[in-house]
């Protein structure tokens, strides 16, 4: 069976969020913590989150997605930048415990001229202060597309955060399809090669997650700009490929497509036919 949802809103509420993912034909989601633009989150009502606990068992979920702001970035000039990284962080994966073992993931950041060895210093460190030995959440870096001074576009960069990391066994990797296409891993023509290689920097243990998204930009642009499946560069056929490979079948997807809820509906209807 295909695990799959789509980006819902948190204000809506968790249960609701989890019977608007089973009316799109889904059995996960992924939802933003707070604004995409930061801010504070909103108080979560503990008999909100259990009522959507229970939904999740009754219905098979996979686990849900927590993603962070846009606006986290732990390797930015800007001292107050970080703080806020910080800070977001740890609540976010304070608040994720009402959840327990499901998933948190965000953009590793971007180093802006500081250098991409500074840069994967800084997130190192954000991750060493933040994460704990109690916390049941897994935090997942982000693939990213390589666009202005992202890190996290190469395997390499993500391997090196992780290795630095105390507690990495809290640690794995959400593969976002337009970000390792625009970021030169060709998944549409050699899937299976860029698994390997994967394979070879991180390891498959670490592949916890996948953002299906095409793209609006060919191979290598870095661009990170989503199309709606098989309307981009990647194509529908190699999103057949993604979704029954034997490695990636199993794991939750989430959606992220230029969409509302009738076309998520329909991809959502469309990958789950192969």
């Amino acid at each position: 069976m295909l695990n799959i949802g789509c980006h819902l809103s948190v204000s809506k509420g968790y249960e609701n969020m989890g019977k608007e993912a089973l009316a799109l034909g889904g059995n996960t989601f992924q939802f933003f913590t707070r604004n995409p633009r930061g801010g504070k989150a909103k108080e979560i009502d503990k008999s909100d989150a259990d009522a959507l606990l229970i939904l999740m068992k009754n219905n098979n979920f996979a686990k849900v997605l927590a993603h962070a702001p846009y606006t986290l970035n732990p390797c930015s000039k800007d001292e107050r930048t970080r703080e806020f990284a910080f800070e977001t962080m740890t609540d976010d994966l304070r608040r994720m415990e009402y959840l327990p073992g499901n998933m948190y993931n965000f953009h590793p950041g971007s180093h802006v001229g500081q250098g991409v060895e500074k840069g994967i210093e800084m997130i190192s460190s954000l991750l060493n202060n933040a994460l704990s030995e109690d916390m049941t959440t897994t935090v997942l870096l982000e693939t990213m597309a390589g666009k202005g001074s992202e890190v996290g576009s190469r395997f390499e960069e993500l391997r090196e955060i992780i290795d630095r990391v105390e507690l990495s066994d809290k640690l794995g990797v959400c593969l976002d399809t337009c970000h390792v296409f625009d970021g030169g891993y060709d998944i549409k023509n050699d899937l299976d090669g860029v698994l390997t290689e994967f394979d070879k920097v991180i390891g498959l243990s670490r592949l916890k997650a996948l953002h299906l998204n095409d793209s609006k930009n060919p191979l290598g642009s870095h661009k990170d700009r989503h199309e709606k499946i098989g309307d981009g560069y990647i194509g529908l056929e190699a999103f057949g490929r993604i979704v029954t490979h034997p490695v990636l079948s199993a794991l939750p997807c989430y959606l992220e497509t230029p969409n509302d809820n009738e076309g998520y509906a329909r991809e959502i209807a469309l990958l789950k036919s192969f």
